[in-house]
């Protein structure tokens, strides 16, 4: 196992129920006259040329009233006690209800009991207990869904680490998405970007809301800095769940070269690029 000078290996947090991501997404690398650009997340999941989306059943956010698809919202779920958790892998029995909103916006609602009389509503039942930190709880849950992703995609040999390995792969065309960790120095990402850049991929890869000892545990890995996905598919599915991630979390979790990503109301405006 390769052991980059200046790497470390940490810990994972983990969350319950979530246990792994939805494995489906856009495609990663679209041409320019779709208008996705380099650096940003996808955070649609149309792998059929929009048949899977365009077959998809609309849902209707309960506080914006925006309309989107199962893919697009994140699902809340009432328990059997009347209590609503996050069901961000919309799997969980029973009653839900659908936000297409980012956490700051979800906190705010649920503070001023306009969440809570959204649920009521659709639930059509007054027997709704809202925790207070349900925004906490929703971001974790996304959160994990993208660790729980990428380990998924190292298990299935997906993706690379270490620099080396990365920049060969990268210069001869073999990478599809460049992920570094927020702790990451500044002249090994350039020097990944460049040679990523010269094997005809996007301008700079995307930094990672986590260190490096984040990552190096959702791979089961030592000293993780630096990871490239090898496989169309598999950089499609880490590039939805980081990008749903990103949605909720906002601007403040940017993921593109260290800077905030813009958000203008829907999990599809983080693509956009400067």
């Amino acid at each position: 196992m390769r052991n980059p000078q200046n790497d470390r290996l940490g810990r994972k947090n983990s969350v319950s129920p979530e246990r792994s991501a939805k494995p489906t997404a856009k495609p990663i690398r679209p041409e320019p006259s779709q208008g996705t650009q380099a650096g940003r997340v996808s955070t649609s999941l149309d792998t059929n040329g929009g048949a899977g989306k365009a077959n998809s059943p609309e849902r209707t956010c309960i506080l914006s009233r925006r309309k989107g698809t199962r893919d697009d919202l994140i699902r809340l779920a009432l328990g059997p006690d009347g209590s609503v958790a996050p069901d961000v892998r919309a799997r969980a029995p029973g009653r839900g209800a659908w936000i297409g909103v980012t956490q700051a916006e979800l906190d705010a609602a649920n503070a001023k009991g306009k969440l809570k009389a959204a649920l009521q509503r659709a639930f059509k039942t007054n027997e709704v207990t809202v925790p207070a930190d349900l925004g906490a709880r929703t971001a974790q849950a996304l959160r994990q869904g993208a660790l729980d992703r990428l380990g998924m995609e190292a298990r299935a040999s997906n993706l690379i680490n270490g620099a080396d390995r990365v920049e060969q792969a990268a210069r001869g065309g073999k990478v599809h998405m460049l992920i570094h960790a927020a702790d990451a120095g500044e002249d090994g990402r350039g020097k990944l970007d460049q040679a990523w850049r010269v094997g005809g991929g996007e301008e700079r890869g995307v930094i990672f809301p986590e260190e490096r000892t984040i990552l190096s545990m959702a791979l089961g890995r030592e000293n993780v800095v630096h990871v490239a996905l090898t496989d169309p598919a598999a950089a499609s599915r880490v590039r939805h769940a980081l990008g749903r991630w990103l949605a909720f979390t906002g601007p403040d979790r940017g993921l593109e070269g260290g800077e905030p990503a813009s958000r203008t109301g829907s999990a599809d405006d983080v693509l956009t690029k400067e």
